[in-house]
């Protein structure tokens, strides 16, 4: 028996075709906007995109939109189980830890097993953030 993947096309209900997502992002729920902004922009040397105050902020990264959300009664805890960690990836994991250090970022853990080097650390309201390294076919 031949089965083909299932393919999922949700209809628009206004055109009647098949709904696009023209983007996406990642929502880090941070306690302080300016101090968000500051470690995302200043000490990981993300662009600010938008900024609207203390309500929401955006940042980009290559490849990633991050919305920094702030925490209110009833939403996620910044910092808890269960958020989304969010990756980095660098041409140079050693020197990048060393960027990073030098701005007052601490590694909890770092991993160099081949192919994929990882580097873990937190945003200053202990969301899950990592670093990584992955080998070019072909190196040692």
């Amino acid at each position: 028996m031949f089965c083909r993947p299932a393919t999922l096309i949700y209809p628009s209900r206004r055109s009647g075709g098949p709904m696009k997502i023209k983007e996406a992002n990642v929502t880090v729920m941070v306690t302080d906007m300016k101090r968000a902004i500051h470690f995302y922009v200043d000490v990981l040397g993300l662009e600010l995109k938008a900024n609207y105050g203390d309500q929401y902020a955006q940042v980009a990264s290559p490849g990633v939109m991050i919305g920094l959300h702030p925490a209110t009664k009833g939403s996620s805890h910044p910092g808890g189980s269960g958020n989304v960690s969010v990756g980095f990836g660098v041409e140079s994991l050693a020197a990048a830890i060393e960027e990073l250090k030098a701005k007052g970022v601490a590694f909890s853990r770092v991993v160099e097993d081949r192919p994929t080097k990882l580097a873990f650390f937190t945003d200053p309201d202990g969301n899950p953030l990592y670093l990584s390294q992955t080998a070019r076919l072909g190196s040692r």
